[in-house]
């Protein structure tokens, strides 16, 4: 289902501040394109897992838990799913509003479209095809906050006092000024908007890269538009990095990550909606 707000890429922007917040702002499933099913997720040893069918589109449903704006920058095999750049999480994202939900289904290409997210053999995945095959097999997004700046308040005007009765005032007491405004504060200066210096998390790798079986493949173009707005982080550390690691269910279950993966076979019994033949009579009552 298509998020009901449109997207929003954030423009680069990076704050020193906080800590990692313990709750997450956003949760991240897969949905398999071609199934309608949101993918089960297994865990082992502290890492989370989805099964990928080969051939099988899949999109990453986003869906903000917060009252605020967030940004989620998106790795898939260490890609960034905008730029194509080796990711970082000092690197573009998607901006949510409050609760919005969003369906990312591929690869951006333009302001009005994406190539399509599929399961794939390792060496014809995206990454793999770019000459970066190290980190294909997960999934990953760090999370940040925005900074949200106070309004200004300006007090109202003072009266100005009568220059002529201040000049008699200074004559009546030995020539002291009285009522000299304040020196003013230094302004400070347009606050740097780069992400050069923002931590990125590094994404973690198969120990074994031979045990994976498959990637994400750059499919076919979809329609998928969005819009661009500023984006000021409230820390250069993200508040949430999320991994999900998958491969083909025969794979994940053959690591003991899932039980043991059948394909269903077609049902020979199953109704059929045009059977073959002619209206016959029915049974003869007795």
């Amino acid at each position: 289902m298509k998020a009901p707000l449109s997207l929003l890429i954030a423009a680069l922007c990076a704050l020193s501040a906080t800590a990692c917040a313990a709750q997450p702002l956003v949760d991240l499933s897969v949905i398999d394109r071609d199934s309608g099913d949101t993918l089960t997720t297994y865990r082992q040893h502290g890492r989370s897992y989805v099964p990928g069918v080969p051939g099988h589109r899949y999109a990453l449903h986003l869906y903000n838990h917060s009252g605020e704006r967030v940004m989620v920058v998106l790795s898939v095999d260490g890609v960034n799913a905008i730029s194509g750049q080796t990711a970082s999480a000092s690197q573009t994202g998607y901006v949510l509003a409050p609760w919005q939900s969003a369906d990312i289904e591929g690869w951006r290409k333009s302001d009005t479209d994406v190539a399509r997210f599929y399961f794939t053999a390792l060496d014809n995945s995206y990454a793999a095809r770019t000459g970066r095959p190290d980190n294909v097999g997960v999934i990953g997004m760090a999370v940040f906050r925005e900074r949200v700046r106070e309004p200004v308040y300006t007090p109202p005007p003072v009266a100005q006092p009568d220059p002529y009765a201040q000049r008699d005032e200074e004559r009546s007491w030995g020539g002291r000024g009285v009522g000299a405004p304040a020196p003013a504060a230094p302004a400070t200066g347009a606050m740097a908007k780069s992400a050069r210096n923002a931590a990125a998390p590094a994404m973690e790798s198969y120990a074994d890269r031979t045990q994976q079986q498959i990637g994400t493949g750059h499919g076919e173009r979809t329609w998928s538009p969005i819009s661009h707005t500023d984006f000021e982080r409230l820390s250069q550390t993200p508040q949430q990095v999320t991994q999900i690691w998958y491969d083909t269910p025969q794979a994940l279950a053959a690591r003991g990550i899932m039980p043991r993966w059948y394909p269903r076979p077609p049902r020979n019994d199953a109704p059929q909606a045009f059977p073959v033949g002619y209206v016959p009579d029915p049974p003869a009552r007795w």
